[in-house]
């Protein structure tokens, strides 16, 4: 996006594009973004990897590193947006809000202002996405797609 806080990251040399586990190609996320997410008992597992993000909704690696390193649902202290559903799905990170959030306004008032929210501290950079979201990346896009299939779905009237 182009109002994003957060510019699309390089691959890292050398990085394992594909998760072992299911075949998705990862976003590369930076070793802070692993290390704020993995349960403290797990810790001492990230090393210097290069880290990437499983997008697959039905796998449940999170992140895994070219040196083999593989972290699972099981081993993150909250839950991934993309690996989850329901009112409590967390869409946006930094500023807590979920599915739910989105699902309300829209049944109580017919649109919702969350998108504008977010962009509006975007703009006023007081958001963390590469940290605070597991996969690195503004979670904008995420809040946009899930308000649109709430309405396609029928769920919510005059959206």
């Amino acid at each position: 996006m182009s109002n994003c806080c957060c510019p699309p990251k390089p691959s890292p040399t050398g990085s394992v594009a594909l998760c072992a586990e299911c075949g998705a190609t990862g976003r590369s996320v930076e070793r802070r973004t692993v290390l704020h997410h993995v349960r403290s008992e797990l810790l001492a597992r990230v090393s210097d990897d290069d880290y990437r993000f499983c997008p697959a909704l039905a796998c449940t690696v999170v992140y895994y590193g070219a040196g083999g390193a593989v972290f699972t649902v099981n081993d993150v202290r909250e839950p991934v947006t993309p690996k989850t559903s329901g009112d409590a799905r967390p869409l946006c990170y930094c500023f807590g809000f979920t599915e739910g959030d989105i699902r309300k306004e829209l049944t109580q008032t017919g649109k919702t202002k969350i998108p504008a929210q977010i962009s509006r501290f975007i703009k006023e950079k007081i958001c963390a996405c590469e940290i605070r979201n597991p996969a690195g990346a503004c979670c904008l896009g995420d809040v946009n797609k899930t308000a649109q299939q709430l309405v396609a779905k029928g769920e919510i009237e005059n959206a």
